[in-house]
């Protein structure tokens, strides 16, 4: 337990604490939720979960909401390394203390590396039995990852997963307004802009320090496999694990079996199922989503091999420069994410003699798009190949809302009966 002096403390200098400035995050988080759980923040290391907390306290002050019904707490905070689940109860005790609060008022408490609090699920659970307390937490740590906030409070919190900016976030940093018509200037200057995100991704941190993005980039990558992966899991084979990250951001598909196989001309001794783990660690560390192939069965999509998607394109660009259909291919299920969409429950790809389409996306049992990426669409060979397996996929699934998302293409056409839209990524990511 902590010094109930330092406790105060703690409370005390929140009343002086000012709201930084702040890019609007493009995430909803409903402030007052309807039920009694907490809000677990989730995602990738350095993705901006903690701006985003001071955002939603910025918020609630601007909403009326008086300062003295909410604290903010950082348990990084060297005076705190020792805390418990106690010491929740004790900083909520000593905030009314402080500032009695009047009949029906909420309390709103924002608890940031909640992982290093001792037994803390014992004392956020508590908290919210106590009614009027609204709790919102954040975490990542090599013995702790965000993900696992969520499950470790089962059936106590909602979670909303913070990713690297969104390409609108990306131009609200760069002050540019989108709308619904653009000038052949302003088109030229929004192409210009999704180039660069492209390429360089959505760090918040990267995006505001364009001058240090490579140090900054391969910070991220050397503090998430070290910490989160090799770390966190005792992992001795240290090479094995980063030749599975390099050939995880370089390759399309990823087959364990393969690599395995890989692995083992090059003299490794391992196994698959500890491949399948080191898989499964990267994928708990928020790095990569596999996405699997699209199958009435479920079994038949579990047994299929994944495309492999990285959680922000400057991750592919630190390693490799990439091709730009790979980074455009990457940037649209990033998207699909942010809109709400969940790798193998509601956008799947799809393959079959005829090609492949990128993306299915699902509602219900339904399948209701289907979405080609293609960078350059002007060669009519490639323009071919990717609308046939779109337009018989289209056919077996009976869906009629075909896209191809590229650079810069944008038409609507009709072909074999069937009505395809053209998109610039630019705007479809700005729709």
């Amino acid at each position: 337990m902590i010094n109930k002096e330092i406790l105060a403390r703690i409370v005390k200098d929140f009343e002086s604490w000012q709201v930084p400035e702040l890019i609007e995050r493009d995430i909803k988080v409903t402030l007052d939720l309807p039920i009694n759980r907490a809000t677990a923040i989730i995602g990738p290391r350095r993705a901006g979960k903690t701006s985003l907390m001071y955002s939603l306290i910025g918020k609630l002050i601007k909403d009326g909401v008086k300062k003295d019904r909410i604290l903010y707490v950082n348990f990084e905070t060297p005076k705190l390394l020792e805390a418990d689940a106690f010491d929740l109860e004790s900083l909520l005790e000593l905030m009314n203390e402080i500032s009695p609060p009047k009949k029906n008022d909420k309390n709103w408490l924002f608890f940031d590396e909640i992982q290093l609090v001792k037994k803390w699920e014992t004392g956020i659970r508590s908290l919210l039995d106590k009614g009027n307390n609204k709790i919102f937490l954040t975490g990542s740590s090599s013995n702790l990852l965000s993900k696992e906030i969520a499950t470790g409070m089962r059936g106590r919190t909602i979670s909303r997963v913070v990713l690297p900016f969104s390409f609108n976030e990306f131009l609200k940093f760069k002050n540019i307004k989108t709308g619904k018509y653009y000038s052949t200037v302003e088109i030229g200057k929004m192409h210009g802009l999704f180039v660069d995100y492209l390429k360089h991704g959505g760090y918040p941190e990267a995006v505001l320090h364009k001058a240090e993005w490579e140090k900054i980039i391969n910070e991220i990558l050397e503090v998430t496999i070290y910490r989160d992966v090799i770390e966190r899991h005792r992992i001795r084979n240290t090479k094995a694990v980063k030749l599975m990250l390099n050939q995880l951001i370089r390759a399309k598909e990823f087959s364990v079996h393969g690599f395995f196989n890989y692995l083992k001309s090059l003299n490794f001794k391992i196994s698959k199922n500890t491949l399948y783990e080191y898989l499964e660690y990267f994928s708990d560390a928020f790095v990569f989503f596999p996405l699997y192939k699209y199958s009435p069965s479920i079994k038949i999509t579990d047994q299929s091999i994944p495309k492999m998607y990285v959680v922000d394109n400057a991750l592919i660009s630190s390693i490799s420069s990439g091709d730009k259909g790979k980074k455009l291919e990457n940037l649209v299920l990033l998207e699909l994410l942010r809109r709400g969409y969940e790798t193998n429950k509601s956008v799947f790809y799809y393959s079959d003699r005829t090609g492949e389409v990128d993306f299915v996306l699902k509602e219900g049992s339904k399948v209701v798009s289907l979405i080609q990426v293609c960078y350059d669409i002007s060669d009519y060979v490639t323009k071919k190949r990717e609308l046939d397996p779109l337009l018989k996929t289209s056919g077996d699934f009976r869906c009629k809302d075909l896209k191809v998302i590229t650079n810069d293409y944008e038409a609507k056409e009709t072909h074999n009966g069937k009505k395809v839209v053209f998109v610039p990524a630019w705007k479809w990511l700005t729709s």
